[in-house]
């Protein structure tokens, strides 16, 4: 089952809309302090970030701003939630990605999502839970497993797909 995961995934959620990279980023927090100086701004108390169809709601986020306007954000959250509209060729109306951890980090110089501990995402009726779920844009990989760089914390320490079976139609 988990090989069939792997081979199912790849393109899975890693396929935001296009237009969200172009997008404004839209902060509303309780606090907001910013140092300048390091270009980077603290954002806590029920915070929720928007930009284009990407909605992030966590208790803390920090962005960094690179020299080049990049934002590197990472979020902190008992969970942290976020939600995404997909831009898949094959989607009509493109479908609705959701995920959940204790911390995700975005990064969109290099168009990648990392969720960290309690991992989950969610497209359509297909579910992924592990520790650690990274998803590059760029080249629609994915990949799912029990921690990174710690010990995991799900029970029994496995990665968990859950895969609807695809329609006929769906499948052209």
């Amino acid at each position: 089952v988990l090989a069939a995961a792997v081979l199912v995934l790849p393109a899975y959620p890693a396929n935001a809309e296009k237009a969200d990279k172009d997008k404004p980023t839209n902060i509303e927090a309780n606090r907001m302090s910013s140092d300048d100086t390091k270009r980077m701004s603290i954002f806590e108390g029920n915070v929720v970030l928007t930009k284009g169809t990407v909605v992030v709601r966590a208790d803390r986020i920090v962005v960094h701003q690179d020299a080049e306007g990049f934002q590197l954000t990472t979020a902190y959250g008992k969970p942290v939630r976020f939600r995404q509209k997909g831009d898949r060729k094959d989607d009509k109306e493109g479908a609705w990605t959701e995920g959940e951890a204790l911390r995700v980090e975005i990064d969109d110089r290099n168009e990648r999502v990392e969720l960290f501990e309690r991992a989950r995402v969610t497209r359509d009726q297909d579910v992924v839970n592990g520790e650690y779920i990274f998803l590059d844009q760029r080249t629609e990989f994915f990949s799912v497993s029990t921690a990174k760089g710690a010990a995991p914390a799900m029970p029994g320490g496995r990665v968990k797909a859950v895969i609807q079976p695809k329609s006929k139609l769906e499948a052209k």
